[in-house]
């Protein structure tokens, strides 16, 4: 019997005639950084902020209160300022994108060859920028915690008494709590075994568990045995509490206003000319730093241990 298909069009043939739907370039790498979300920032004219601060004690100042017509001295004194304070200069992150223009000539439908190139690489300094605001060993979250607002769990894995006990330094109108998916997903299994499963708060565009109407934000810069991504199910991260806010006197983060070519918040992309050779050339710089204006507006905890699993049979 003859085949029935020699007489058919075949689909190698009818794929060379098909338009082909294409995605712009995906980078898996890339993450919803919501912490650049969440924390609130400050544009600066020069780049530099300074912190000044009131060398207080718990009684700056005598004052009177008293209906009393015959106490009518009132007590004198000043509030004294730090002779020193803290001062914040911008950090520089920057890449150059190389693209040849006979590249982006011929090959950029449907999508823009430089276009793509650019956002890719803006996505990966918009990385290594919250990077940064968690790690910096100069203006890093995670390395300028007070002493004083370290605290560490008491059986390692991250329970609610440990978050409560964070709570409870950061309780000035604390903003959110900043951990790894790792932690996040260890603190719900600890809720879930003593019957207590947190609420789904909506913010910043995402859903997140909140624990005492507080949102807990996940993040991969707090690392997990020093990694983002860990291969094994056991390790140890850490478990911020921040409250973000210049008036609150909390955690901001900085960067700097009104840059030539600024595309967005801190963010510029200058075009550098076209080579002999016709490679076209651009520079992204992203200037950035955080400043904590009070030590209570941020706490840690410390040494949280994600791999404990239940058997809930």
């Amino acid at each position: 019997m003859a085949d029935k298909n020699l007489n058919v069009l075949g689909r190698d043939a009818a794929y060379q005639l098909a338009n082909i739907t294409k995605t712009a370039p995906q980078y898996g790498a890339l993450t919803p950084k919501y912490l650049a979300r969440v924390l609130e920032f400050k544009g600066l004219e020069a780049g530099i902020y300074r912190v000044n601060k009131v060398a207080e004690g718990d009684t700056p100042l005598d004052v009177l209160c008293s209906q009393d017509p015959k106490k009518i001295d009132i007590p004198q004194g000043y509030v004294e300022y730090q002779t020193k304070p803290r001062e914040y200069e911008l950090n520089s992150i920057s890449t150059i994108i190389n693209v040849n223009t006979r590249i982006s000539d011929v090959y950029s439908s449907p999508y823009d060859q430089v276009k793509e190139q650019l956002n890719l690489a803006i996505e990966s300094l918009k990385e290594r920028q919250e990077s940064q605001l968690v790690n910096s060993d100069d203006y890093g979250l995670l390395k300028n915690v007070a002493d004083s607002q370290r605290v560490q769990p008491r059986y390692g894995r991250p329970m609610p008494d440990d978050l409560d006990e964070l709570i409870s330094k950061v309780w000035k109108d604390p903003s959110f709590f900043l951990a790894h998916p790792r932690a996040i997903a260890a603190f719900e299994r600890e809720c879930t075994r003593r019957g207590v499963p947190p609420v789904t708060v909506n913010i910043a565009g995402g859903n997140f568990i909140a624990w005492r109407g507080i949102p807990i934000i996940p993040t991969d810069k707090l690392f997990v045995d020093g990694l983002k991504n860990p291969k094994g199910k056991g390790g140890k991260t850490n478990i911020l509490l921040v409250r973000t806010g210049e008036a609150k006197r909390g955690v901001i983060g900085l960067f700097q206003a009104g840059l030539p070519g600024e595309q967005s918040r801190g963010l510029s992309v200058r075009f550098r000319g076209i080579d002999d050779n016709g490679v076209a050339s651009y520079l992204l710089s992203l200037y950035c730093s955080a400043a904590i204006l009070a030590d209570d507006a941020l706490a840690v905890l410390e040494d949280v241990e994600v791999g404990e699993y239940y058997d809930y049979s």
